[in-house]
């Protein structure tokens, strides 16, 4: 009987064939969107005054909920220790913690905001795994840019350093540019084109330094952007070569009919 209630709640839980599990999913889905609701909501302080009641009960309720739900995903699953080290073990248990550390430490429940990482499971509920191909393929093109892209950060860092500075020289404390690092964080805020405008240059020449570095932030945006697209595209042109099934190695000519690595006969019939 205690089996078999076990193997119940496992498909309920774990799995989203069944309607039942699917409906567990999606009523999980729908509490943990009012929990993080009610911790942004809670911030606010008007509301907190009128209603923190209200939020902090709403609090309770659906961590103590999240919590059995936590046990219960433990006592069900025959690999419990793989399930408490993998990712999803993890943030269910850290997104239960926040609460019951609000009683010692004041202000921790707002760190519940991570329960909005358990929201990723909308990819397997709503059978979007799909995509997560289209991810990796990012992540892919991204770590082959990594070099690129840490030299273009290192030449980003010293083009503001050396900006800051010459503005700091050129406008000094009376203008706003009080320091060195106060004047990069200028330099920063030109650059990316954010603009903030709590610090303005007075002079005619840090005015037109001012416009140089505008301007730069323009054409500086574009770089970053080609490293990534070039590198999504040489990811696309592999995905383009025909894959084997068996070994998931590619470089297959369209026409191949052998895998060269392994021998198998290959797929032809993949979708684009």
């Amino acid at each position: 009987m205690a089996s078999t209630l076990k193997r119940r709640l496992f498909v309920i839980i774990f799995g989203t064939d069944t309607p039942a599990g699917r409906a567990f999913d999606i009523a999980l889905l729908i509490a943990i969107l009012i929990s993080i609701f009610a911790v942004m909501l809670e911030s606010v302080q008007s509301l907190e005054e009128n209603y923190g009641h209200i939020f902090r009960i709403v609090e309770w309720v659906l961590t103590i909920a999240f919590t059995l739900e936590y046990v219960t995903r433990v006592y069900v699953t025959d690999r419990k220790s793989q399930y408490i080290f993998s990712f999803y073990g993890l943030i269910d248990l850290l997104s239960l913690l926040p609460t019951y550390l609000s009683l010692i430490f004041t202000g921790t429940q707002y760190l519940l905001i991570i329960r909005a990482l358990r929201l990723l499971r909308v990819f397997r509920i709503l059978k979007l795994g799909r995509y997560v191909g289209e991810g990796e393929q990012l992540m892919r093109a991204l770590r082959s840019s990594r070099h690129k892209i840490t030299v273009f950060m290192g030449t980003v860092v010293t083009l503001v350093v050396i900006m800051g500075t010459v503005m700091y020289l050129v406008e000094g404390g009376e203008n706003g540019f009080t320091s060195i690092p106060k004047s990069i964080y200028w330099a920063i805020v030109t650059l990316t084109t954010v603009g903030y405008g709590d610090i303005a240059p007075q002079t005619v020449l840090g005015q037109s330094i001012a416009s140089f570095v505008m301007i730069l932030g323009y054409a500086i945006i574009a770089v970053p952007t080609g490293i990534v697209t070039v590198a999504l595209g040489k990811e696309k042109d592999k995905q383009a070569l025909l894959a084997c099934d068996n070994c998931q190695e590619t470089g297959h000519a369209e026409d191949a009919i052998h895998c060269k690595f392994c021998g198998v006969k290959l797929l032809h019939d993949k979708e684009d």
